[in-house]
């Protein structure tokens, strides 16, 4: 990585993720004619296209040129051939599972806030939702995800481990802590520490941390208390901090306050390597019918910017993404009366990137749903 040269890991994945990662790179191409960057783009295979070309969910090439990059920009993963067998012993997770694993993506962050023109999407109440602004770090290479896992010969029971220790939990609290100290200075812990002895040592692990940040509120939340006070309350949160599966729940519930899961994007971060996609899945029914919403794919991009220290290019992606919400210009999921392609979308967020208010769109139009002649 030097200062404007940079090496793209591109994995589109399955579903909808090549039709959502085509729109992030044109916004990147974008990015780089108006700001003098230069993105290296290398493509790899991963997920169910992967097992249907290597019968590996994680080729070794693919590994080897996310280790070599300065960032790993990622679609989506999931294939209905995998997800209706149950018996099938490679699936496109587990390549997935692995790249964190070998990458040491320890902490997938998502944030979640609301727009004032979407409110009434969520199918919360406006009074709950408006002004909610929460960030969600999940422990991401640790707990029953990536523990011992067994099924008998007769298939009569399992059991998946979840274990964790002080060292999986500290890095990731640390990150939760010092986000916290750059917002409201509140950082919630959920966990289960009425039952779990795991949940017990994140517990015991934060109060240790704690003293090290006075100027953060530590609370702590069971998490079905949690997955019932996102709905009646976002707004009571800020930073969370959590651990894999519940994470994983957690985040996926928040999604629906913003009013549709095609808004969020996330980030993965380990010391030296760093993975940015939309939280949403591969969406297999959406394939190919250009109506997947590539918002949360494009503001992954604004994180991956973020994390190369290219807050300028970040800050204006986001100012455009926030301006074609706010002027409707929005796939289905958004707006069913009148609404645009994926790739109309990305490319009206690229027009503001390079023209901002001088773009060609006639946006009075826009809303009426007229068509402008260019």
């Amino acid at each position: 990585m030097s200062d404007n040269y940079f090496k793209i890991a591109v994995l589109p994945g399955d579903g909808i993720g090549p039709e959502i990662i085509s729109e992030s790179i044109k916004i990147l191409d974008v990015i780089a004619e108006v700001f003098q960057y230069k993105f290296h783009f290398d493509y790899g295979l991963i997920g169910a296209e992967a097992i249907f070309k290597t019968g590996n969910p994680l080729p070794e090439e693919t590994l080897k040129i996310c280790k070599e990059s300065d960032a790993v920009l990622f679609g989506a993963i999931g294939d209905p051939v995998f997800d209706n067998n149950p018996e099938a012993k490679v699936r496109p997770e587990q390549g997935l599972l692995r790249l964190r694993k070998e990458l040491g993506l320890f902490a997938n962050i998502r944030p979640l806030k609301t727009y004032a023109s979407l409110i009434d999407k969520s199918p919360l109440k406006r009074e709950f939702i408006e002004g909610a602004d929460i960030q969600i770090f999940r422990e991401l290479v640790s707990g029953i995800y990536f523990g011992e896992k067994f099924t008998d010969p007769e298939g009569n029971y399992a059991y998946d481990v979840c274990k964790y220790s002080r060292e999986d939990i500290i890095p990731i609290a640390h990150m939760a802590f010092q986000e916290a100290q750059k917002r409201k200075k509140k950082l919630t812990l959920i966990d289960k520490a009425n039952v779990l002895d795991t949940s017990r040592l994140w517990r015991k692990t934060c109060q240790e941390i704690a003293p090290e940040y006075p100027d953060v509120q530590l609370d702590y939340m069971f998490v079905d208390n949690a997955a019932m006070q996102l709905i009646l309350n976002p707004k009571h949160f800020d930073v969370i901090v959590t651990e894999n599966m519940f994470g994983d729940i957690i985040s996926d519930e928040a999604s629906v306050i913003g009013g549709s899961i095609g808004l969020l994007p996330s980030a993965s971060v380990g010391e030296k390597n760093a993975l940015f996609e939309p939280i949403h899945g591969s969406y297999p029914q959406a394939k190919g019918k250009g109506i997947a919403n590539p918002v949360a794919s494009i503001l992954s991009v604004a994180m991956m910017l973020d994390h190369l220290n290219l807050q300028n290019a970040a800050d204006k992606l986001r100012q455009s993404v926030e301006h074609a919400i706010e002027n409707k210009y929005v796939t289905i999921d958004l707006n069913t009366k009148q609404y645009y392609s994926t790739s109309e979308v990305g490319s009206f967020i690229a027009d503001h990137i390079r023209y901002s208010e001088k773009s060609y769109y006639n946006f009075e139009n826009i809303k009426i749903g007229k068509s402008t002649i260019v």
